[in-house]
């Protein structure tokens, strides 16, 4: 098996990659693998940082359905997003989030939410009148919908939205600590970076959210809906998880220390690589769960369904 090098002294064709992504073969740079997404897998592959081998004749195999890798490709190079079916737009989610490309799971969330708008009740606020309210003592938004704001980046900590519609709000990399979402329909939201620490989401519907690399340290997430929810990287240590419905979740790398997850449905969910370092897992249905890599010392698995 031939090792694939890069020669920083050579001409401009030692910066050339090939890709076999699932049979199917690509031709890029290592410019455009490491530049857009400097987090992503496939900038930590061709970083220069690890050996990278090729098995089929100067190609570098990557074992995935290679039918969107060139709008993955296009996205590394251009910053556009594809337009696309909606199950096609879920399908290259897949692989965005297999590939760690954050940018571009934000950017297909923003297109299938704008898609959205014209099946969606008008939202009652805009971000602007959410900024004015902030700045107020105690701020509350208890039932209102907020649906498919764009509130990234805001304090928000502290603040009620109990009860409130925010479906496809953008989250990403807000201050959220010990904010209260008992109830609220969040479906398809992105918390991607955000911090949630302490929070109350107690019967939330949170299916689908992304909530990729989120601090949700103690944060209460009793009996919540997280099916094919997102939670890659996340921090979920002294989570509190009963019964929660984590069904077909992606888990890979999450920091589940001593979180409390009794009763909870974990069926087809990717544990890989995630800490269950003294999680209590009594009950816990792990059916079709991958725990490859898991780490699972101390924890209580007691009449958990395997």
């Amino acid at each position: 098996m031939a090792i694939l090098t890069v020669n920083n002294n050579s001409n401009a064709y030692s910066s050339i990659v090939r890709l076999n992504i699932g049979g199917k073969k690509f031709c890029t740079t290592i410019d455009t693998l490491t530049q857009r997404e400097p987090d992503s897998m496939l900038a930590a592959m061709f970083s220069g940082r690890h050996t990278v081998q090729d098995s089929d004749k100067g190609y570098v195999f990557v074992d995935r359905d290679g039918k969107h890798f060139r709008h993955i490709l296009n996205w590394l190079r251009d910053g556009v997003v594809p337009t696309l079916k909606d199950s096609e737009y879920s399908e290259l989610l897949r692989e965005a989030e297999y590939f760690q490309l954050l940018g571009l799971m934000d950017g297909i969330k923003a297109s299938l939410f704008r898609r959205k708008d014209d099946e969606e009740i008008g939202t009652e606020m805009t971000r602007v009148d959410i900024i004015k309210c902030i700045q107020s003592e105690k701020v509350r938004f208890r039932g209102v919908n907020l649906s498919g704001l764009d509130l990234s980046k805001l304090d928000l900590s502290y603040v009620d939205f109990s009860f409130a519609c925010l479906k496809g709000v953008f989250f990403s990399r807000a201050n959220l600590q010990c904010a209260k979402f008992k109830d609220v329909d969040a479906e398809g939201s992105i918390f991607h970076n955000a911090t949630l620490r302490e929070c109350e989401f107690t019967g939330a519907n949170l299916r689908g959210a992304l909530l990729a690399g989120a601090n949700l340290q103690s944060a209460n997430l009793q009996d919540a809906c997280l099916v094919d929810c997102s939670l890659c990287g996340a921090d979920l240590r002294t989570a509190h998880l009963q019964t929660a419905d984590l069904t077909n979740a992606n888990l890979e790398g999450a920091n589940l220390e001593g979180a409390n997850l009794k009763g909870a449905k974990l069926t087809n969910a990717n544990l890989k690589g995630a800490n269950l370092q003294r999680a209590y897992l009594r009950q816990v249905n792990l059916r079709g769960a991958d725990l490859e890599g898991a780490k699972l010392d101390g924890a209580n698995l007691l009449d958990a369904i395997r």
